[in-house]
């Protein structure tokens, strides 16, 4: 027989209140785990294309797996369901089936703004591996920005490693590309393609696969769009009349042009060295006067936005802390960034959800 609450007392509450919470925190890997098998197992898709709710016994038969147990099958796939749908990925309506939530529709193969490569590629075992190796980086930390955790499991720094292995440089790109779609497309449909009305020059430094100039050019024809990322990532990449590809390093020179776009790329580096870049950065535009401008889209830390919102952003800073020698940075960094850099103001845009477009002027 269960003992009612009350005859338990406030100090083992307390405890057994503090097991529950290091347990939820112990544990919190299985619900990426478990997210990242229904999307192996396909099953956004294989829900969406059934094209009403699927019951248990339809979606295990649609799985590509050898369904040689059923009764042990179907228990397990119950299972991995009933967390996903705890976790808000997919709901289940009494005597109809699954169904898909707003958030799974991002999980889909097909849909533009999936989000399907950047989940692969954080919880590829090459990206999971240096925490592992965490404590044995504070032990040695120092002011090399070569050394991180991700270098101490690996051997050499996530970019220098990634350059010189084609599976996961590829992966990073795929994963930076599909973010860089849902981007854009906020950007542009919600009138924000005012940033880059009245420019004739854009250069994208870090661009990758040139998603974000693409869009840019397709959306704005009037607009030269250079991508400008290291010789190996835009190799046998092509352009088109207004979009052009420039293999180089941001350290040493940047394409000029009315403006400079930075997207997600500040946050992987020192202060030093986003000082460097953002030097470089306004050496390449012309005056405010004259219209020069760089367009920073990142993370701007903010204790006030909601509880998720911000543990959130915290995740992603310890991500740049592990993966890389970066971090996520408040508007008073920032702030201290642009000014160190030689540049006279900046103006916050919140569009973004957990990120902000950040317009810094010479």
């Amino acid at each position: 027989m269960a003992l009612p609450n009350n005859d338990i007392g406030d100090e083992t509450r307390r405890v057994l209140s503090a097991q529950a919470h290091i347990w939820n925190h112990i544990f919190n890997y299985i619900n990426s785990m478990s997210l990242k098998c229904a999307i192996q197992l396909e099953i956004p898709d294989i829900i969406h294309s059934h094209g009403r709710p699927m019951n248990l016994s339809d979606l295990v038969e649609a799985l590509p797996i050898n369904n040689n147990n059923k009764a042990k099958t179907h228990d397990c796939v119950y299972r991995l369901m009933r967390i996903l749908i705890h976790a808000g990925f997919f709901i289940h309506e009494a005597e109809e089936g699954y169904l898909l939530t707003p958030t799974s529709r991002l999980l889909l193969k097909d849909e533009p703004m999936s989000m399907i490569p950047f989940l692969q590629f954080e919880l590829d075992p090459n990206l999971m591996d240096p925490w592992h190796s965490l404590n044995k980086w504070f032990d040695n930390i120092s002011d090399d920005s070569n050394s991180t955790p991700y270098a101490t499991a690996h051997g050499k720094p996530f970019f220098k490693y990634a350059g010189n292995e084609p599976r996961l440089n590829h992966s990073f790109n795929e994963a930076m590309a599909s973010d860089a779609r849902l981007v854009m497309t906020v950007l542009i449909q919600n009138g924000k393609g005012l940033l880059f009305e009245g420019l004739k020059s854009l250069v994208d430094v870090g661009g990758g696969t040139g998603t974000v100039a693409k869009a840019i050019a397709d959306a704005f024809p009037q607009i030269n769009c250079t991508v400008f990322d290291l010789p190996h990532v835009i190799e046998g990449l092509e352009g088109s009349k207004n979009l052009s590809f420039v293999g180089g390093d941001m350290f040493n020179s940047i394409p000029c042009a009315d403006a400079i776009l930075l997207k997600w790329v500040l946050h992987n580096w020192s202060n030093e060295d986003c000082i460097k870049i953002l030097k470089k950065c306004k050496e390449a535009i012309p005056s405010k006067e004259n219209g020069g401008r760089v367009i920073v889209i990142e993370i701007v830390m903010d204790q006030n936005k909601d509880d998720k919102s911000y543990e959130t952003q915290l995740f992603m800073d310890m991500l740049m802390m592990v993966e890389v020698s970066g971090k996520e940075r408040s508007e008073q960094e920032w702030a201290k960034l642009f000014v160190d850099a030689g540049f006279s103001d900046y103006n916050i845009i919140s569009i973004l959800g957990l990120r902000s477009v950040i317009e810094v002027y010479p």
